[in-house]
């Protein structure tokens, strides 16, 4: 089996910039600050694993003062998200792929050891997260020409709408997880 590759998805925490419905709630400062937390857990929870690629698809695409040791910096470039998820996935025909996004707390490295073994007998695997989104999405080297079509993204029917898209495949799913987009009611 190839050697595999994860790709954290993230928007590099900049005071105004992501997170907005949450800045709206909490402050803009607030929600840097949450980001920053967010981010830097995640790339320290995940720095143990061996024997995989480390991406991180970042955005915006001048992320020239971001480091992250033991990581590559690629940009998402244009396009929504699917579009930008699709074109870091693509980078890797022939090797299987999970991609996580950075505002999930509960993300460990067990998860994502789950995910690449899942793959080994399934095309996919989704990550469900708890607002009807998913967290992570894995894909084998047998993937759908357009894993994204269609996606109403940031609704209830994100998942249930990229899905759709994996006719015929077997798909596995993870534990449900919470994304943190705004604050508890």
């Amino acid at each position: 089996m190839s050697r595999p590759v994860i790709i954290l998805f993230t928007r590099i925490p900049r005071l105004g910039v992501g997170k907005r419905r949450l800045a709206r709630q909490i402050g803009d400062r607030a929600a840097l600050t949450l980001s920053r937390t967010l981010l830097q857990n995640l790339l320290h929870r995940l720095r143990p694993l061996r024997g995989v690629t480390r991406l991180i698809a970042a955005t915006p695409d001048h992320h020239a003062k971001f480091h992250a040791p033991g990581w590559t910096l690629i940009p998402q470039g244009g396009g929504d998200l699917g579009a930008r998820m699709q074109r870091a996935i693509a980078r890797f025909p022939r090797r299987p792929v999970v991609l996580i996004g950075s505002d999930i707390p509960g993300i460990t490295g067990a998860d994502l050891r789950t995910a690449l073994h899942l793959l080994r007998g399934h095309h996919a695997v989704f990550g469900p997260a708890t607002d009807g989104g998913y967290w992570l999405i894995g894909q084998s080297a047998r993937r759908p020409a357009t894993p994204f079509a269609n996606t109403r993204w940031s609704s209830a029917h994100t998942l249930a709408d990229t899905r759709r898209n994996f006719p015929r495949r077997r798909i596995a799913l993870l534990r449900p997880l919470a994304d943190i987009d705004e604050a508890p009611p």
